[in-house]
């Protein structure tokens, strides 16, 4: 493992050696000591992890990975997958917009740059689904460019060791700032991965382990502040809660009735049980008048989730068992195969609650 060179300010020294002795090992990352014996990182792996990994925990992203990778080996073979199929390998995950842009980065990857990502910000920026903290992340971790990548643990960690007071969001690039100056010319993906980390295990939310923190002497939150009071956020406004209703229909044979949901919007592209017309912005019906179609639906009671932006109430009915109507909107599936189906959480929710052992493997 190469230390960083005598002339590297020395509080990027102190991360990388700490970094070398206490990093998380990660299904995606290449590690100081698989380094060491000339394993390069795996640029698909990097990018399916950072896009996985948008706000969303490693510990939820890692089996998601691995199953990934494992059915999908190379971008070639997201590329060339049906939607169908990754749409239901990332149920669950959340944030479907991700899934769908990750299809289309893999196409474009794929058919215009020959199954080889681009190595600098700029031309991974110009990729679906690729913002700034992407670009960077990838650049610096798996093609070693010096980026300032900056992510929620990043941000923790540089407002604390450098007392920012402005609050989030405006204080971006500020952070973003004190992490270019930091970021050395050797090692970059090992050092903003080594910031990840600190965030993550060291300089945590509350009660950070500030006396094992290879920054303690440097830090100005800990010398003269409180550490747990940075970053300092800008006051949270209340989520608004929106109505709906979901219809759950099940055959005498076992069948339920499904949509697919359009395209574009809010988990677009998705699985969905019909429901009334509900966006982030409008309440939807939430009588059993706007059922699909005529038939005696009962009440099977309420769930809730909450979307990044609003949180949603849905009326949950149920029919059944009934035989097939014609002419409705929709397919029918078997219940024993819902676990197969690119279902999204609030979903998988409204059919529990009308049928509570759907997912026997999964509850939603």
């Amino acid at each position: 493992m190469a230390t960083l060179k005598s002339s590297a300010n020395p509080t990027a020294r102190a991360l990388i050696a700490w970094y070398d002795r206490h990093h998380r090992e990660l299904p995606w990352r290449t590690t100081p000591a698989m380094a060491a014996k000339g394993r390069r990182p795996d640029p698909y792996h990097v990018w399916l992890s950072e896009v996985m990994l948008q706000q969303t925990t490693v510990q939820a992203v890692k089996a998601y990975f691995e199953k990934f990778v494992d059915r999908w080996p190379t971008v070639e073979d997201l590329a060339a997958a049906p939607n169908e199929d990754v749409m239901a390998a990332w149920a669950g995950l959340g944030y479907y917009a991700r899934a769908r842009n990750l299809k289309k980065c893999a196409e474009v990857v794929s058919g215009t740059h020959g199954g080889v990502f681009p190595d600098t910000e700029e031309g991974l920026r110009t990729l679906p689904g690729i913002g700034d903290y992407t670009a960077a992340a990838i650049a610096a971790i798996a093609f070693g460019r010096p980026a300032a990548v900056m992510d929620g643990n990043v941000e923790r960690v540089i407002s604390r060791l450098h007392a920012i007071d402005a609050p989030l969001p405006g204080s971006k690039p500020e952070m973003k700032r004190h992490v270019a100056a930091l970021t050395p010319a050797e090692r970059p993906g090992d050092f903003a991965q080594a910031m990840m980390d600190l965030g993550a295990t060291i300089c945590t939310p509350k009660r950070p382990a500030c006396a094992l923190c290879p920054f303690r002497g440097d830090c100005l939150a800990l010398d003269g502040d409180d550490p747990e009071r940075f970053p300092v956020k800008a006051a949270k406004k209340e989520k608004p809660v929106r109505q709906g209703a979901a219809f759950v229909a099940v055959s005498g044979d076992g069948l339920i009735l499904l949509r697919r949901r359009p395209e574009q919007g809010l988990l677009g592209g998705m699985t969905e049980v019909p429901t009334t017309g509900w966006t982030a912005r409008v309440d939807g019906e939430t009588d059993v008048a706007a059922a699909p179609f005529p038939a005696d639906w009962q009440p099977a009671g309420t769930v809730t989730h909450v979307f990044t932006h609003f949180e949603l109430r849905l009326s949950v009915y149920r029919a059944g068992p009934l035989g097939v109507p014609s002419g409705v909107h929709g397919f029918w599936e078997p219940v024993t195969k819902l676990d197969d189906l690119a279902l999204p959480t609030v979903m998988k929710k409204a059919i529990v609650q009308a049928i509570p052992n759907a997912f026997p493997t999964n509850k939603g």
